[in-house]
């Protein structure tokens, strides 16, 4: 597998990619050094990505928290088999349809728009299952750094910034996150003592303090005391599911995603729809190359705002009829090869921070946590540091919609964890962080490593592109002038925007005795290895 891969490094702003037995890829090197350490304790891949994730709650808030949702997909060696967790929360028993009447969409901020967080659930049920460590023990460096701080890196505080104006008139909000009134900067020591005794309690607890215990109270107290409609019991009757994971086949390899209510199956028909074309004779990067990826992911995505929901709700149209390789097919033949389109749903029949993480074992682990926008709803518990995530603002407000909103209910989500197979065994676990570029992005490293047989850290730095509705795409900056107008010729409708726009990738594949890491130059992180 070593050598099935080009070695070339063709983009600017190229990282080396990082080999060895054990390793771990995030968006921030003080929680990848987290995992590290704790694989250095006798912790295994799940241990290590765990340590990571609740590192990243307090080094990277401005991406994600304690009150954010979760999804993981777990290669088992033993079993040689993939595991895909759903820690997406569900709505409050109290949002009915009516409760939202009047509004012309779902609120944005405020406790209307906070579904129950399930990332807590993720971090105790994983660790369950598959982790070595005492679950106290994955708390360590987290908790370490919110009581005694650590220095913000730079691009969580241009992101951080962001927020000063966004959620200045959330008090709590303001008192934990804007020290002095406004954001830190970079370099600037940052700590949290809320933060650590919240998760203190949640490691001696095994999380049970946030769902059935005294957090779990002093959430719904403070949805009380603003009107939200968050109870005591919506947090009881939470659960994350175990799922069994979507694929579809890609030119020899077999990518796999969380089923619905995530978009990873856009991905999936991006690429069914791509099988139908051949890449042979067409250069990377040319415009016939981003042409008909991005006509692919245009019709695959109109499909996915239309149909994809709670799985309890998708009745008219299941997910399994969006993959029928027939229905591609007619999706297929859709897809002009000169001109871009504008892109409708068919009628089939019948804030995010992204992890990898690896050990010797050959166990691997793709983990996504978020608070969706940023900080999320602008919510934070007092006194516990947990910003709460506005997931909510996921949902429809058009009747008879799958995905309008009502209670107990699932959003539409948008993370989404990546996971490679070939042949039945493993090659790659990954994915892209940034909200509607995830689905585009698994596709934009599908091509490149199928296709292309490019390695981890060149498919990464390489420039991007990302879908924003109707003939609407915005390029990368890095990409040349030349091409840029060339897709206008073509009729697509291109705006130009620097890297901030085009999310983080983390991948991690299988090499001869070990793995290569990458870790995306667009956010501050880094993968590590021993």
């Amino acid at each position: 597998m070593t050598d099935s891969m080009d070695w070339s490094f063709p983009y600017a702003g190229q990282r080396m990619p990082v080999m060895a037995r054990n390793i771990v890829a995030t968006s921030q090197p003080l929680a990848a050094q987290a995992g590290i350490d704790a694989m250095a304790r006798g912790g295994n891949a799940i241990d290590a990505a765990l340590s990571t994730a609740i590192a990243l709650a307090v080094v990277e808030p401005n991406m994600n928290g304690i009150g954010g949702d979760a999804f993981a997909l777990v290669w088992e060696p033993g079993e040689k088999r993939l595991y895909g967790l759903n820690a997406s929360g569900r709505s409050p028993a109290g949002w009915t349809p009516e409760r939202f009447a009047g509004r012309a969409a779902m609120p944005e901020l405020g406790w209307d728009a906070v579904t129950v967080p399930g990332c807590v659930s993720a971090w105790a049920t994983l660790s369950a299952r598959f982790g070595r460590l005492p679950f106290a023990e994955l708390f360590r460096a987290a908790v370490r750094y919110a009581r005694e701080g650590f220095h913000v890196s730079p691009i969580s505080a241009a992101s951080w910034r962001g927020a000063e104006e966004r959620l200045r008139d959330y008090p709590e909000f303001g008192r934990v996150f804007l020290p002095g009134g406004r954001a830190p900067r970079p370099g600037h020591v940052w700590a949290s003592p809320d933060h650590a005794l919240t998760l203190e309690e949640i490691a001696a607890t095994g999380g049970e303090s946030f769902y059935r215990g005294n957090l779990a109270a002093r959430i719904a107290a403070a949805s009380a005391a603003d009107g939200g409609a968050m109870t005591a019991d919506d947090l009881a009757t939470h659960a994350c599911d175990w799922v069994e994971p979507v694929s579809i086949g890609y030119r020899g390899y077999t990518l796999h995603e969380i089923p619905p209510n995530g978009q990873g199956l856009a991905s999936l028909m991006a690429l069914g729809i791509l099988s139908h074309f051949s890449f042979d004779g067409i250069a990377v990067d040319s415009v016939e190359f981003l042409h008909l990826q991005i006509e692919a992911m245009k019709l695959a995505l109109a499909d996915a705002h239309r149909y994809i929901a709670d799985p309890a709700a998708m009745e008219a149209v299941r997910w399994e009829d969006l993959l029928k390789s027939d229905y591609l097919a007619s999706r297929a033949a859709l897809l002009d090869r000169q001109r871009a389109s504008e892109p409708a749903f068919g009628t089939p029949r019948g804030g995010t921070v992204l992890l990898c993480a690896a050990d010797e074992s050959g166990m691997m682990v793709s983990y996504i946590q978020s608070n969706y926008w940023g900080f999320g709803s602008g919510i934070v518990v007092p006194e516990t540091g947990i910003a709460m995530q506005n997931r909510g603002w996921g949902f429809s407000l058009e009747p008879g919609h799958p995905n309008q909103v009502g209670p107990r209910k699932r959003p539409f989500h948008t993370i989404i964890p990546g996971f490679v197979t070939r042949g039945g065994d493993p090659v790659m676990a990954f994915g892209v962080m940034g909200g509607p570029i995830q689905a585009q992005g698994h596709v934009q490293m599908m091509v490149r490593l199928a296709d292309y047989a490019q390695n981890p850290q060149a498919a990464s730095d390489a420039p991007r592109w990302r879908v924003d509705g109707g003939r609407r795409v915005a390029l990368e900056n890095t990409h040349p002038p030349a091409i840029i107008d060339a897709l206008r010729a073509r009729g697509h409708d291109v705006t130009v925007l620097p890297p901030s726009g085009f999310g983080g990738a983390q991948l991690i594949r299988c090499i001869d005795g070990g793995y290569c890491a990458a870790s995306d130059h667009r956010k501050d992180g880094a993968a590590y290895g021993r």
